[in-house]
């Protein structure tokens, strides 16, 4: 008997259903890396296995395939199964080779790479290349230059990969058109556009490069602009909005900046609260800057802070902080300050990193601040190195920033800076009514070889004087904040027009200058310098030939009749004086002195606040010819008015000079000497009123009938000088031009120089005004005596003046009416009355120069 195995036979179709959803559901859980074989179709650049690996490191054949897109690397991805294997077909994109840039000449690729997305070994993608294109454009419209243009293209490679080339036509720099404010009720938009350094343009822009776009420009501008409103008293001032506008029609920007001012506030109560007890309360309290009842000054308060902290420190107490407190008070728009001084927290300086000086060196950075590695931390005197750093000039901007240390009690310093140019070659020319047209070659150099040091070498050379200085000032000597140098030069000057007589100066000068606050300091002098003059006498110059007649000279005699050469008419055709006579020859001055200046002027180049005062004793006698001590003195205080933009400027000046021992002629011939020499004196004019020649005001020798020429200067000077400087009506600011009213006062006086000189070599002093001789007579020989008519009287002028601030160089008109004056005296020579002996004035003056 058998037995059977019965079997149950499947239909084929359903069979081969159940094998494939079987190989699915074995797929999704092994993943494709389980298949035996991916074969890769279509590629070229891309290597096999790189497609591989996206395949067996994927979940799945789909996320396999989405990865594989997202690289950028193809354009199009399909993967499949066919029997045993991974079919993977790809379309490949193409691949940028690299990313070149054409035509920046102004800026290096580096600041433009910054601002592209296309990337080397990367796909090709048109529109982010074109998005690049515009991002470029940006950048150029942000750095001033709107009319630039950017296109770009692609290079075909022979491996099928692309060069991505952007050209670039950077054109000229794009000016502002127009600086528009909004908000602003209490300052006028004109005043505010005056704060700011950047300009708009006008018909001289060809001349000037302030009118340009710079957005570091513009935020600096604003900066400028917010301390000026807290320097005021508008405590809530804030920039709400500022809109930079290309107007591409016009070729330039428009530019709105909207302001919310707020109330001008004064100061109410002021507190002191001091809680380190080791420390006398009313030595820090003397610091305070600002009282009850001034108006709110936010630099006032910052400066009390400086100050404190800084005489907290010298007194031993390195970790001093001072916080200021306020209170506003809108309905009685006060603000009560108070000042706290507290223990701070016991941190140190771990290091200071200086970055992004290229030129200068760390040291120079360094020594702006007040501490160093190691010193304890104190951010008001970091602060304070940062404005130091700032006003230096050596750089585009100076960032200075902390991160912590390696402790908790530790921090790090960074200091962040970007160098600029510092150099200058400049040619100057301009004409002055004192020494006519001049030019002058300079070159400069402000931070020599990186080292902050000052450099200057200049010549100039004009109608009626010229000469050669070099200047150096090491501004840390030996380390130290303080300042050494010296100066060399040599100057000649015709002073025939005033004087009858030409001189050089030839001589240097050593000094040291030591900060004694943030605003004041002093600087010790010591000068060695030889003059040498000369009186001209020629035919065209005789002003020398009463002592050296000049034979065949014909001159006019005082009848009126031309006749020949006699020397007792000598006196007639410009004669200089004894006393100048008396002078000639060369001059030995050593002399020491020093300078104490006070300065707190808001800014050097167009002050509207502030005091500037300097007093400078000096003392002739460490060896050389000349003895004498001499005390000049100057202050200028500046004040705005309460009418906007008007400048109020009061200057006060007085010198004096006296002789220490009596002088020796150089002139070879035997003298009466006086206690000082003739170029000792101060010789003064419009420098000191307005309104009068150069050597016009003072003593002058009446010996002659030539003495309108013949000042001998004074040894005493006063003077005090009120202007106001105003805006000119409907002239745009930024012009420069600004007009103003003045009014002088002033005297000099005391002539104390030679009284006689033996021009006639005959041994004994002859002439009007020597001992035994009454009166004047005809001038049968030139008077061996100094007749001097000293007036101590008062001179005075009003004017007016114009001031241009010009692309070319400072340049200032005046005209001035001489209210009062020394109006001279009359002498009969012998030939009947002469006026003589009075001031010379002069209405109109014009100086001024340029640089380009």
């Amino acid at each position: 008997m058998s037995t059977k195995t019965i079997r149950r036979v499947r239909p084929a179709g359903s069979l081969a259903a159940v094998i494939v959803a079987a190989t699915l559901a074995l797929a999704s859980f092994v993943g494709p890396a389980a298949a035996q074989e991916i074969v890769v179709r279509g590629n070229g650049r891309v290597d096999v296995e790189t497609v591989r690996s996206y395949i067996s490191g994927s979940g799945s054949l789909e996320e396999a395939r989405r990865t594989m897109l997202q690289t950028g690397l193809f354009s199009s991805v399909s993967i499949a199964r066919q029997g045993g294997q991974i079919v993977v077909t790809v379309n490949e994109n193409t691949t940028i080779n690299r990313v070149v840039i054409e035509g920046n000449r102004k800026f290096k690729r580096e600041q433009l790479d910054t601002e592209l997305q296309t990337k080397a070994r990367r796909p090709l993608d048109t529109r982010l290349i074109e998005a690049d294109a515009e991002r470029l454009r940006e950048f150029y419209r942000r750095i001033g230059r709107g009319n630039a243009t950017v296109t770009s293209r692609t290079v075909a490679l022979p491996n099928g990969k692309v060069d991505v080339v952007f050209t670039v036509e950077e054109g000229g720099k794009t000016g502002v058109l127009e600086i528009n404010f909004v908000g602003n009720q209490e300052v006028s938009s004109t005043r505010l556009r005056g704060l700011m350094q950047t300009g708009e343009m006008n018909l001289l822009s060809f001349l000037k490069t302030n009118d340009v776009y710079d957005a570091d420009k513009i935020a600096a501008d604003q900066e400028i602009i917010r301390r000026y409103y807290l320097k005021n008293g508008y405590a809530d001032f804030q920039f709400t909005g500022t809109d930079v506008r290309f107007d591409a029609q016009q070729g330039g920007y428009i530019i709105t900046m909207t302001v919310s001012e707020g109330a001008q506030y004064r100061v109410g109560n002021v507190g002191f609260d001091s809680r380190v007890s080791s420390i006398d309360p009313e030595t820090l309290r003397g610091e305070i800057q600002t009282d009850p009842g001034d108006i709110y000054n936010a630099e006032a308060v910052e400066k009390t802070l400086t100050n404190m902290t800084t005489a907290a420190v010298r007194r031993g107490y390195p970790f001093v902080q001072v916080r200021p407190t306020g209170a506003r008070d809108p309905a009685s728009q006060t603000v009560n300050l108070g000042f706290v001084v507290d223990e701070g927290p016991r941190v140190y300086v771990e290091r200071i990193m200086v970055k992004g000086n290229t030129r200068t060196r760390d040291y120079v950075i360094r020594r702006e601040l007040d501490i160093g590695e190691g010193d304890p931390f104190n951010k008001v005197l970091m602060d304070r190195g940062e404005r130091r750093l700032n006003n230096l000039g050596y750089f585009k901007k100076v960032r200075v920033t902390t991160e912590p240390g390696s402790a908790a009690d530790r921090v790090v310093i960074n200091i962040d800076v970007e160098d600029q140019a510092t150099g200058a070659f400049s040619v100057a020319g301009g004409y002055s009514t004192a020494d006519g047209a001049i030019g002058e070659v300079s070159i400069s150099e402000s931070n020599f070889l990186g080292r902050g040091q000052f450099v200057r070498l200049a010549g100039q050379l004009g109608q009626r004087s010229n000469g050669v200085d070099f200047s150096f000032t090491e501004p840390y000597f030996l380390g130290y904040r303080v300042a050494a140098g010296f100066d060399l030069f040599t100057k000649f000057s015709d002073q025939t027009q005033y004087s009858r007589y030409e001189n050089r100066t030839t001589g240097g000068q050593l000094r040291i200058g030591f900060p004694l606050t943030e605003e004041s300091g002093i600087t010790l002098r010591y000068s060695l310098y030889q003059q040498q003059l000369k009186i001209p006498n020629s035919l065209k110059q005789p002003f020398n030939d009463c002592s050296q007649p000049l034979p065949g000279l014909t001159i006019l005699n005082p009848d009126g009749v031309t006749a020949a050469y006699r020397s007792g008419n000598c006196a007639y055709n410009g004669e200089a004086s004894i006393a100048v006579k008396e002078s000639r020859g060369e001059t030995l001055t050593s002399l020491v002195g020093l300078t104490l200046a006070y300065n707190s002027v808001d800014n050097l180049k167009n002050p509207r606040s502030g005091l500037y005062a300097e007093l400078k004793p000096d003392f002739a006698g460490v060896g050389g010819d000349s003895q004498f001590v001499r005390v000049s003195g100057e202050a200028r205080v500046y004040k705005e008015l309460f009418i906007e933009d008007v400048v109020g400027v009061l200057k006060f000046q007085g010198g004096h000079i006296e002789g220490t021992g009596r002088t020796k002629s150089t002139s070879g011939l035997a003298s009466t000497g006086g206690d000082l020499r003739l170029v000792d004196h101060y010789f003064l004019g419009p420098s000191l009123v307005r309104g009068f020649a150069p050597a016009g005001i003072g003593p002058r020798d009446i010996g002659s009938p030539d003495s309108s020429q013949n000042a001998v200067g004074g040894t005493t000077y006063l003077g005090v000088s009120a202007e106001a400087q105003f805006p000119i009506p409907f002239i745009p600011r930024d012009l420069g031009l600004k007009g103003a009213v003045f009014a002088d006062a002033g005297t000099l006086f005391g002539y104390k120089g030679p009284r006689a000189l033996d021009v006639n070599r005959n041994g004994s002093f002859e002439g009007a005004g020597c001992a035994g001789v009454g009166g004047f007579s005809a001038l049968d020989v030139q008077p061996e005596c100094v007749v001097v008519r000293d007036q101590n009287k008062i001179r005075s002028s009003v004017g007016a003046s114009i001031l241009w601030n010009s692309p070319l160089g400072p340049l200032r008109f005046d005209y001035a009416y001489a209210l009062t004056k020394d109006e001279g005296t009359f002498i009969n020579y012998g030939q009947g009355p002469v006026r003589v002996g009075q001031d010379q004035t002069q209405a109109f003056r014009f100086s001024g120069g340029t640089r380009f």
